[in-house]
Order: structure tokens, then sequence, then C-alpha cells
């Protein structure tokens, strides 16, 4: 990891951005396969499963039998960890449900808002060198809560066309509805367009390398709503000079290990710290059977000393990190001035991993800076909210002046008009 000392408030903009292609020829590439599937349907997603996945497919959709039997395929020990998981992922979720409630603005006018679950909706799970079991968890345990009336997976398989066992497991435990062996761009423009074989979706859920995002981002613009910005995974760390640099170098390598194009922080006013952090990461890497692809990402990766606390949580404000930790001595504290990340994990024993698996908290969650205008998914992100009023005449009465004086005052007298002529209108008695 590069080692940047004190730099200047104006230098932290470049030094704080993320690894990506180039954007403009990323997207021109994007753009032609999601056209082709548009156009071509199932013939185009079977031909680009050919180009990057290496595997013939005669049929897209995964059997019933074959989630069935990936039952017997998992080892006791990871459904026993799964049920956990399932078990702090629901009830974290569940506990953000409201009842609807009835507002009485004024007298004789009632206004509510009734939450209704977005009918079809597509989970992206990405595989390749790490199928995401726990995304299946995070994404499907809120989508059948919400009442999703369909819920459809794209997970691409490996060069054989199989499905990793532990993601169909959890796809028939939660009774997702229908599975599909597609990955990459070609999975995010079937879900957005639909095919032969894959029904289109409402909303697309789901993270992805930079390739899928910017897959997301672009049919987002067209036909289909998608929960977030999710790129390659991120993570900034907060230290002093009392944190533990064996914890510090743990978390760093648990997301560089997610893929060389992942970034890693550690931003500190303390540069004993970063040089013992330093010599632990060497220490730590050495062992990770992920070791080339944690070091990639480590290259793309800095340690950044600062004067004070103050100028962390500015630096950490401004790069608005997916995920965030803070092991200072006084963590609490810089807690409450955090204003831009994903999610935030607080002290020493509370790793990174345990909000990607088992804590309860959903671990999709946005990237690139984007942190700084949108949420994690949460039970939100699978409902449209509808707003209802009912207004009696006495209601009416109530508020029409404002109505058609703000009417008249845009210029749009039809509006005044539809208020004054029941206010005039003669009820029989």
């Amino acid at each position: 990891m590069n080692i940047l000392r004190y730099p200047e408030k104006s230098e932290w903009s470049g030094l704080l951005q993320r690894p990506q292609l180039n954007y403009h020829t990323l997207e021109d590439q994007v753009r032609k396969i999601i056209d082709d599937v548009a156009l071509n349907g199932d013939a185009a997603v079977k031909a680009y499963a050919r180009e990057f996945d290496r595997y013939d497919a005669e049929s897209l959709e995964v059997t019933m039998e074959e989630i069935q039997a990936a039952r017997s395929q998992v080892s006791k020990e990871l459904k026993k960890a799964i049920d956990e998981a399932h078990w702090n992922i629901q009830t974290f979720h569940k506990k953000q449900m409201h009842q609807t409630e009835t507002i009485v603005t004024t007298a004789g006018v009632r206004c509510w808002q009734k939450p209704v679950p977005i009918s079809r909706v597509g989970l992206y799970i990405p595989g390749g060198s790490a199928p995401l079991l726990s995304t299946v968890l995070m994404l499907g345990i809120p989508a059948k809560i919400a009442g999703c009336r369909e819920v459809i997976l794209c997970t691409p398989p490996d060069s054989d066309g199989k499905v990793s066992a532990s993601i169909l497991y959890i796809a028939g435990l939660l009774g997702i509805d229908r599975v599909f062996r597609v990955g990459g761009v070609q999975a995010i423009a079937a879900m957005a367009h639909g095919t032969e074989s894959i029904p289109s979706v409402n909303k697309i859920f789901g993270p992805g390398n930079q390739y899928v995002t910017m897959a997301k981002q672009i049919v987002s613009r067209e036909t289909v709503a998608i929960d977030m910005p999710a790129g390659p995974s991120e993570l900034a760390v907060v230290a002093d000079s009392t944190s533990n640099p064996s914890f510090i170098a743990s978390d760093l390598l648990s997301q560089a290990e997610h893929g060389p194009d992942s970034q890693v922080l550690l931003i500190s006013d303390s540069g004993d710290m970063i040089d013992r952090v330093k010599a632990e990461l060497q220490r730590q890497l050495e062992d990770l059977p992920r070791k080339e692809i944690a070091s990639k990402a480590l290259n793309n990766s800095k340690m950044i000393l600062l004067k004070s606390q103050k100028e962390i949580m500015e630096m950490v404000n401004e790069y608005a990190p997916e995920h965030l930790i803070i092991v200072t001595k006084n963590y609490t504290d810089l807690a409450e001035q955090v204003d831009n990340a994903g999610s935030v994990f607080l002290g020493d024993y509370t790793p990174e991993s345990a909000g990607d698996y088992a804590s309860g908290t959903n671990h999709t969650l946005p990237t690139n800076g984007w942190a700084n205008s949108y949420s994690g998914v949460n039970m939100d992100s699978f409902y449209k909210k509808i707003t209802f009023q009912e207004i009696s005449r006495y209601g009416l009465h109530n508020i029409g002046d404002a109505i058609m004086t703000m009417a008249r005052a845009e210029e749009l007298q039809a509006h005044s008009n539809a208020v004054s002529i029941r206010l005039t209108y003669k009820v029989d008695e």
C-alpha cells in the first residue's frame, strides 16, 4: 500500500480516486451487450455465456431438481451458519417495518401512506472466483418479508454450467421463485428487457464488478429501477495510536481479497500505527489463498497520515466509503461525525466481515462515493410508497383558499376552478 503523509486538502480529491476502467470505453462495451440482449434475447445471452463464462447453455433456468439436490451438497456446518445468519438478518429487517398511520393534517383532511411491495424483483448474485452465497440472504430475505409477488435470481455458473450448491440451497430455503444460470452484463440486460426465458423485472438488486455496475446504471435510465450503484468493494479504517494493528490488517485484507479492483484505505493520526499495520499486512498476506488478488487490490490502496482526527473525519466524509471501521479510543465520538458511509463498524471486535455475513445488517451498500446520497439496501428498497388523501367538504373549505391562492399565483386557473366549483356546488338538503 502507498503511504501518504500529511497531504494538503487540495490533493485529497485526486488521491481518493477509486481504481476504474476508462468510463467511456466501459460504457460503450456494456451498451453493445445490452442492446444485443434486448434485440436477440436468449440467443444473445447464450452467446455471451460461451464468450465470458466458457460454457454452452442448453437451458438458462436452473431446474427444481437441481435446487433440491443442492440440499445434500451443503455441509451441516454451513447449513447451521446459514440458519444463524438467516435469523439475524430477518430479525433486523423485520424491525424496519412500519404500520400505516392516518394523519389528520387539518380538520376534515385525512392523509396516509401505504407501502406496496414491488411486484417482480431481480436479484443479481456475483459468482466467478467467489460465489457470494451471503448476498442471496441479504437480498432474498427482505424481498420475501416485503411480499414481492415474484423474486428471480441470476448468477453466473462455472464452466460446466453448474451454479454454486450453496447459492441454490439458500434460494430453495428462502423460496426464490426462479433461478437462472446467467451472469455479467447479459444477466442485467435480460432482467431489464426480458428474454424468451428470463422475465423482465421492475427493479434489479445486487452488487457486481464495474461492468455489472455500469449495466445497472444504463438500464436504470431506460427501463427498470435499481437499488443503487454497487460495484467493487471498498473499506476505510480510522485508527489511532491505541488501535490493534493485527486486527486492522485483517480487515484491510478481508476487503482486498474480493477482487483486484477493490480498494482499502487506512487513515490515522499515528505514523507508528501505520508502520505497524504495514508490517502486519505483509505477514498476514503470505498465508492467504487469494494472495495474488489481494496484492493487486493493495496496489490500488493507501495509508494516509493526517494531523488530527478532525481532518480524518473530513476525509472520511469526502471519500464516502462503502464500509467504514472506526477503532480509535474515542470511536463513539467519531461515529457521531460520520455523514457519508454505507455501513459503519465500531470498536475492536466489530470486523466488517460480521456485517457481510451474520450480524443482521445488509451488506448490499453504495460504493464509489455514492454513499454521499444513497442508502444501503433495506426494507424500503422493496416497496413503493403510495400516498392517499380523503377530504370532506368541511376539510376542503378549510384549505380551499390556500389552494386557490397558490394556483392563481402559478397561473393555473383550472387548478383553482377544481376547488371553487366544489365549494360553490349546491348540495341537496
